[in-house]
């Protein structure tokens, strides 16, 4: 399975406030850009701070790239998934709506009852790791599940762990024209933070939009 970390962050490199508050960061050109990426990928990927913060659908907005899915032969939107260590996806969070199937990413602390509300929802539970969410084992699964394509869009504490696990394989940044600071505003790779092995990047391409600049990775 591909894995494509996709984010928007300040000159400073932030993705929000320090609220957790998100802000325009990108323009129109870069929304067309995320929306293209979205309808490429088989699965779109947040953390479940991400979804308490903002409750994004994770979509395609373009119906004409809805239609071009449906002419492939595949659901007009990519499939939702969420990595919820924590267990606190709401039950009426918008990923969980019946707009595309759902994977919820849990431990084995979330409760029984916990995982047959998430069900009820309709969401896929994959259940991997004692305390916290095994992203490779979990990752495998979606793998058997038919999605080859994941796109990942944040937060910082998930990207933090994907690349902690090696499971990167490109990162798109597109860095906007404005500086939001805060010592705890969130960055684009947050967690514990690397101290001696750092992953190796090599820059594939750069590209204006609006008046940011986009930032395209192959992750060695």
């Amino acid at each position: 399975m591909r894995v494509v970390v996709n984010a928007a962050t300040s000159t400073d490199g932030k993705l929000s406030t320090k609220e957790r508050e998100q802000i325009d960061i990108s323009g129109p050109g870069d929304f067309e850009r995320v929306d293209r990426l979205r309808a490429e990928s088989d699965a779109v990927m947040v953390g479940v701070g991400t979804v308490v913060a903002d409750d994004p659908s994770l979509t395609v907005k373009d119906p004409e790239l809805r239609q071009q899915r449906e002419q492939e032969g595949k659901s007009p939107n990519p499939a939702r998934v969420v990595a919820d260590s924590q267990i606190r996806t709401p039950p009426n969070a918008a990923v969980l709506d019946e707009s595309a199937e759902s994977y919820l990413l849990v431990s084995e602390a979330a409760t029984p009852d916990f995982v047959a509300q998430m069900e009820e929802q309709g969401a896929t539970v994959i259940v991997a790791g004692e305390q916290r969410v095994d992203l490779t084992a979990a990752f495998e699964e979606l793998a058997a599940e038919g999605i080859d394509q994941l796109m990942v869009e944040g937060g910082g504490e998930l990207i933090f762990s994907l690349f902690e696990d090696a499971l990167v394989d490109r990162l798109s940044v597109f860095v906007g024209p404005t500086i939001i600071g805060g010592r705890s505003a969130p960055t684009l790779a947050d967690g514990e933070g690397f101290v001696e092995e750092f992953p190796a990047l090599q820059l594939t391409a750069v590209e204006r939009i609006d008046d940011g600049v986009l930032l395209e990775y192959d992750v060695q």
